[in-house]
């Protein structure tokens, strides 16, 4: 049982969700998921993050030995005081895992001429960028591709945000669109209050990217993106914009019905 808030333990979490945490989650190629939820996806699933090392309170163990064996993980008993420092929620769960970042890059995004992608082009607020997630698994996207300078999809926020869909879809972080576009054969568009066509009208073959820009922003005015076609979302109430997951998963809709129509 760890019960000193001096343990070492205590350091690693404290570091990898820290102010520094983007840092020290890059070179460790780990990241901190709390609660039941994510637990149970990290354990079903194949192909998501692997939990490396799972902290548990008392009560939780008792919770989690009647749903799996957890023999089959390295597992720490830790006090309620060192569960909530530990932890960044106002009320911990008690189960707190480590967990190893896939390893992603750009070559292993494979086309088959029917896959969708999501682009989020320097995001900052982390409760978009995983509810943007959570909405791209729902919608049965591909994956997830973010910019240089967008948030980081590995910070506690975000994975909270995601509510368990980080175990279900590719992440790829920091890749410049236009390297993408030059090395994949996508069509891509992008959303936008001055869209050339509605979103309604819009209709797409092959393998594509929804890009989205911005929360304050938009998109970049490099002129290299200057070709690629503008989508709106026409809006007959007295709303001046939607908020930009909402009008992600907007679009995400769209996308879904069109390939399963």
């Amino acid at each position: 049982m760890i019960e000193s808030l001096n343990s070492p333990h205590v350091a690693r979490v404290k570091a990898l969700i820290g102010s520094k945490g983007t840092r020290e989650r890059r070179a460790a190629g780990e990241f901190v998921a709390e609660g039941m939820q994510c637990f149970r996806e990290a354990i079903a699933t194949n192909n998501g993050p692997r939990i490396s090392t799972l902290y548990l309170t008392a009560a939780s163990r008792v919770k989690l030995d009647e749903v799996t064996d957890l023999s089959l993980l390295q597992t720490y008993d830790v006090s309620e005081e060192v569960m909530r420092a530990m932890s960044e929620t106002i009320t911990p769960q008690g189960i707190l895992a480590i967990c190893a970042m896939p390893k992603t890059s750009l070559e292993t995004i494979s086309l088959n001429g029917s896959r969708t992608f999501i682009y989020l082009s320097e995001i900052q607020d982390p409760g978009n960028a995983g509810t943007i997630l959570r909405s791209a698994d729902a919608f049965g996207m591909d994956a997830v591709i973010t910019s240089p300078g967008s948030v980081d999809m590995y910070s506690p926020k975000v994975v909270r945000s995601t509510a368990g869909s980080l175990w279900h879809i590719p992440v790829f972080e920091s890749i410049e669109l236009q390297e993408l576009l030059a090395n994949k054969p996508l069509h891509a568009f992008t959303l936008g209050a001055g869209g050339t066509r509605k979103l309604s009208e819009f209709t797409i073959t092959g393998d594509c990217v929804a890009i989205f820009g911005n929360e304050a922003r938009g998109l970049t005015t490099d002129k290299s993106l200057t070709s690629i076609e503008s989508i709106q979302i026409p809006m007959p109430g007295s709303a001046e914009s939607l908020n930009l997951s909402a009008a992600a998963s907007i679009v995400m809709y769209h996308l879904s019905n069109m390939r399963t129509s």
